[in-house]
């Protein structure tokens, strides 16, 4: 088993580092743009390796592709992130432009790779690379409800003062801080509804809080998270590679389920070794389906920036 994470940033590199703690591969491969950097820091993490007791092998690439050759999954972190000043638009050319590249050359070289979108705007990104690839649409896994999902069951957890293992949560909808949707009615405490400890008031607080989780970190670290949406990818991959089927929110290519077609839209999938496998149908009340569609709207509306790119 093989697999290669591109983008040597924190996400990625923290991709890497789990996956090959976790055992995930016999290789990983980093790859990124920079002269040196996932060399050095696949160099770094191989150094653990004795010290961490795993035997994954590790290995670092500048941009070069043949080295990522017969990839089982491709994980997407590269492109880069909103800067202030910057446009929802620019953002999206620039990154349109990364994730259409590395789809290209990844091919190339893993025409039968799973691929995994981490890149922002991730829904977006992972519509773009479902339409560009040509490949069948259960290959193409947007991350994004994974990671959303954690801080939902984190905030749960701080909230009644529990185990964030002891909690069901899950989050749908889009990748943002106005598109996530996240689902309080259905989030249990080892099968009891979280509603029968917190009230009202505290649960709306809860998914609150959870909406602009990645916008809190970013305001005090001063950058994106990497330590959640890299553990988040690693938990992915592992339902892959060792065939799970894991039943995880995820972005994935809607063809009417949840009452929108053509869109990539966090959903819960199970994932499995050819990726994902089924959209599981939670029944969501007239509410949370209305908050569904005004997500789907959201991200249409990215998504039509795409037609007006030259890639």
């Amino acid at each position: 088993m093989k697999i290669t994470v591109v983008g040597a940033g924190a996400v990625g590199a923290t991709c890497a580092d789990n996956i090959a703690r976790r055992e995930l591969a016999e290789e990983v491969v980093l790859l990124d743009i920079k002269e040196g950097l996932s060399e050095g820091k696949a160099l770094d993490m191989l150094q653990t390796a004795a010290l961490l007791e795993f035997d994954t092998k590790i290995t670092g690439s500048t941009n070069d592709y043949a080295k990522t050759a017969g990839s089982d999954v491709v994980v997407i972190t590269s492109g880069i992130p909103r800067k202030p000043g910057m446009t929802r638009e620019e953002l999206i050319g620039i990154n349109a432009g990364i994730v259409k590249g590395v789809i290209t050359n990844s091919l190339q070289h893993s025409p039968n790779a799973v691929f995994i979108i981490v890149s922002n705007p991730m829904d977006t990104m992972t519509y773009l690379a479902l339409k560009s690839s040509g490949l069948p649409k259960e290959r193409i896994i947007g991350m994004g409800g994974i990671l959303d999902s954690a801080r939902f069951k984190c905030y749960l957890s701080l909230a009644l003062n529990c185990s964030p293992n002891d909690i069901h949560g899950t989050v749908v909808g889009g990748h943002g801080d106005t598109t996530m949707i996240p689902l309080t009615r259905l989030a249990t405490v080892n099968g009891v509804p979280v509603s029968q400890f917190l009230p009202a008031d505290q649960l709306s607080k809860v998914a609150a809080d959870t909406m602009v989780g990645g916008a809190t970190l970013t305001k005090l670290i001063g950058t994106s998270a990497w330590y959640a949406p890299g553990a988040a990818v690693a938990l992915l991959v592992e339902s892959i590679v060792r065939n799970q089927r894991h039943v995880y929110p995820c972005s994935v290519y809607l063809e009417g389920e949840y009452g929108q077609s053509d869109i990539c839209l966090g959903v819960p999938v199970e994932i499995g070794r050819t990726g994902w496998t089924r959209i599981v149908d939670y029944k969501l009340t007239a509410e949370e389906q209305e908050l569904f569609r005004k997500s789907g709207d959201a991200v249409r509306n990215m998504n039509d920036v795409l037609a007006t790119l030259s890639l």
